[in-house]
Formats: C-alpha cells, structure tokens, sequence
C-alpha cells in the first residue's frame, strides 16, 4: 500500500512515539515500506542569536540529535524494517513536509500530540502538517 513513510518524533517526549511507533512499523511490515525517521531539532531563529554558541554548535547539535537517533531507532525498531535516520532544523511541521518531500514518502506518521487543553483537536504541528500536506498524513491519537 505505502513504500515510504515518514515518521516525526521528538526523542525527549515519550508521546510524539509511544503510540505512533507501533502503528508505522505494523504498517512497514505488513507492506514491505521503507521507514523514514525523523528527529528535529530547532534552529536559531535570528542570526544574531547565533553569535552567542560556540562556533560548531549546530554541527555538534546535529551530530548527537542523529546519534540518538540511531540508538533510539536500535533499540524500539525491530530488525528487518528497513530504516533511514533523519535529523532536521528548523520550523518542525516545515521540517516534516520538506523531508518528506525529499525522501519521496507517500504517507507522513505523526502524533496527535500532548493531550491538553490549549491542543484538544490536534497539537499545533500535527495540524499544520495535515493542511499543508499533498501527501496522506495519519494522525495518531
């Protein structure tokens, strides 16, 4: 059905995963898809700002984001799905179009988000993610 789908997590919160994980990777192995992993991390916004990290910061931010990646993938993803490990920057439900775009997914994984108040439908991204996609977006709750 689905060959590439993308799938968006935030390695520090347990929700943007613990449920959209187990449904990307049931829908991996049953038809044969390749699994696209994707971590963000944010960027600096104004350059002025970036003046104030060391001079590799970026490159040192981005190298433990895929490092982390590559563990996390390790250890939740089960062998023989076939995984590629993506590290983003910038604006995450950009991020999350652009790469997806760029990997050729025909299905985007995301999580409905933190269940609060302020994001009762959807969380922000998720959202923003579902209008702007030209391709299937499967939220989950």
């Amino acid at each position: 059905m689905y060959k590439d789908i993308l799938l968006a997590v935030d390695l520090n919160d347990e929700n943007s995963w613990n449920k959209a994980l187990p449904v990307a990777l049931e829908l991996c192995q049953n038809g044969g898809a390749n699994l696209h992993m994707l971590t963000v991390i944010p960027d600096f916004g104004m350059s002025i700002v970036s003046q104030y990290f060391p001079e590799n910061f970026e490159e040192e931010v981005t190298g433990k984001a895929m490092t982390d990646l590559k563990a996390f993938v390790a250890d939740k993803v089960p062998d023989g799905v076939n995984v590629r490990h993506l590290v983003g920057q910038g604006s995450v439900y950009e991020v999350i179009l652009k790469m997806a775009a760029e990997a050729g997914a025909d299905l985007i994984v995301v999580a409905a988000h933190r269940p609060e108040l302020q994001d009762y439908l959807l969380g922000p991204n998720a959202s923003r993610v579902v209008r702007h996609a030209d391709i299937s977006v499967l939220v989950v709750r």
